[in-house]
């Protein structure tokens, strides 16, 4: 099989592209753009008919392989403006997890290059689409899927990937707000062995139960601990967790069933850049309440690529009460400042996290 390239895509472009919706209207996921990029893979031709089409429904059959066994995962990243032209944030690490996700659940590796290649393609066309306001963005989200049509459970011999991009607004638009999070210990989110660091569906049909549990009782997001003992912290609904104890951070190790956040990996090269010491290892909660107790909880902020970092304000496990902050500590919004700044182009890119669409 030949190594596919942009001469490959087949164009195939809308003939009535939509109204844009203003930037201080917009959501997160709703919006779609005019266009998609689609690839389709089987077992005797592998990857094969890349195209950029118009965004719309697709057309399937309830004997989906997918829709019964949950065969699918997604990525999540994000375009932005900068100085003027379309820029991403490490998306090669993007398209490397999203492979790691396909082995896990038996689906066919992307070739990293060509997938880059295309979204670059993809983004060229839809790059009137990026909004410009501060704090905005055009949220990616490439997604792979078993497009079988036949029960039975096995891996899919027929495969789809796609592309689409959704302009979103600013995830807080009145500044770093400290989010509230209830720990939970009744439901438990992935073990070692399983799926917990790879982006697959199933990873986050399993958080939402403990999500809808958290809202009710008045918090943002659940904290999950590990699927064992149910002693250590994991990670937060949809973002890891950071802690700064006695001026150092701590962040729990990946061993298999936290997601290898690419945010997260950024916090701690930016950290220890900056001369900070970052550890990242098993992290209990009652060393948590132990350190707020002595004084010595200093801060603790939530990392992903929805929000990039978000203040936690409190923390409770619905016996004590954390009451941490009301307002982003120092270096949750240093870090933020810093990270957001080398996305943006305000901040000097050292290391070589920022890629242009247009080279």
């Amino acid at each position: 099989m030949n190594k596919l390239t942009v001469n490959d895509i087949e164009l195939n472009l809308t003939t009535n592209p939509k109204e844009k919706t203003p930037d201080d209207k917009l959501g997160f996921g709703q919006i779609f753009t005019d266009h998609m990029f689609v690839m389709d893979w089987d077992t005797k031709r592998s990857w094969h008919n890349p195209k950029i089409v118009p965004y719309g429904p697709l057309a399937i059959s309830p004997a989906l392989n997918t829709l019964h066994y949950g065969q699918s995962i997604f990525e999540g990243m994000k375009a932005y403006i900068a100085n003027g032209e379309p820029v991403l944030f490490r998306p090669e690490e993007n398209f490397k997890r999203l492979n790691n996700s396909a082995d896990r659940i038996a689906l066919p590796k992307l070739d990293e290059e060509f997938a880059l290649t295309a979204l670059k393609k993809l983004l060229q066309i839809d790059k009137e689409w990026i909004p410009k306001s501060e704090g905005t963005s055009l949220y990616i989200r490439p997604l792979m899927f078993g497009a079988e049509e036949a029960l039975g459970v096995h891996p899919n011999n027929k495969v789809k990937f796609i592309i689409m991009l959704s302009p979103s607004g600013s995830y807080f638009k009145s500044g770093l707000q400290p989010n509230k999070i209830f720990v939970e210990n009744e439901y438990v989110r992935a073990v070692r062995g399983g799926f917990g660091f790879a982006k697959t569906a199933g990873n986050y049909a399993g958080s939402l139960k403990g999500q809808a549990k958290a809202q009710k009782l008045g918090y943002s997001q659940s904290l999950w601990l590990d699927g064992v003992e149910q002693k250590y912290i994991e990670e937060g609904g949809a973002m890891n967790i950071f802690f700064k104890i006695d001026g150092k951070f701590i962040t729990p190790e990946l061993n298999g069933s936290i997601l290898p956040g690419i945010t997260r990996d950024s916090v701690i090269k930016l950290l220890r850049s900056l001369g900070e010491t970052v550890e990242e290892r098993k992290l209990a909660l009652t060393e948590v309440y132990e350190a707020y107790d002595n004084g010595k909880l200093e801060e603790v902020f939530l990392s992903g690529t929805a929000a990039v970092i978000a203040p936690v304000g409190e923390l409770f496990d619905g016996t004590k009460k954390l009451e941490i902050t009301t307002e982003a500590g120092e270096w949750t919004t240093k870090v933020y400042e810093q990270l957001t700044g080398i996305q943006l182009g305000k901040v000097e890119d050292t290391f070589g996290w920022v890629t242009k669409v247009e080279e």
